[in-house]
């Protein structure tokens, strides 16, 4: 077996479209990124390459690379999992956190974890996706942005 941790980081910017975990959440704000900004999917795909030890997603995926601009973070998932099942390892189980004061995230927690487990090819037994707060305290709290935190677990 193999463990794996991933975190990512984005700052809110005006307008565009909010995605986590690969559903639109309705919110005035977006995450700046290069791709679509979905950091709870980022912070998946650096858990699943470090277990795997093939590096990290800005490795694989870098903003510098223009054909990546606004990409579905689905996308860089679905090539995460296929290098996985390359190297003959698949996911045990997936546990996520997202930390965002605001929007509220829990109506959309279920959706993620379906999402996830669909690209992960797995049963949604094996995804957990849970929300909080920081009680309005540091970046999160100042609703400045979102972070997202992923462990995993992986069998060869």
């Amino acid at each position: 077996m193999r463990i794996g941790q991933g975190i990512d980081v984005h700052a809110f910017e005006d307008g565009g479209t909010l995605v986590l975990g690969g559903v639109t959440v309705p919110h005035p704000r977006s995450l700046a990124a290069h791709s679509d900004g979905d950091v709870l999917l980022h912070a998946l795909c650096d858990a699943l390459l470090g277990a795997a030890g093939l590096g990290d997603i800005g490795r694989h995926f870098p903003d510098s690379d223009a054909a990546l601009r606004g990409i579905d973070s689905r996308e860089l998932l679905r090539n995460v999992v296929a290098q996985l099942e390359a190297c003959d390892l698949a996911v045990a189980h997936a546990d996520l956190t997202l930390v965002a004061q605001a929007p509220k995230l829990a109506p959309y927690v279920d959706t993620m974890r379906d999402n996830i487990a669909q690209d992960l090819h797995v049963d949604t037994a094996r995804v957990n996706v849970k929300a909080t707060t920081t009680e309005h305290l540091g970046f999160t709290g100042r609703k400045e942005g979102i972070a997202a935190f992923a462990v995993v677990l992986l069998d060869e």
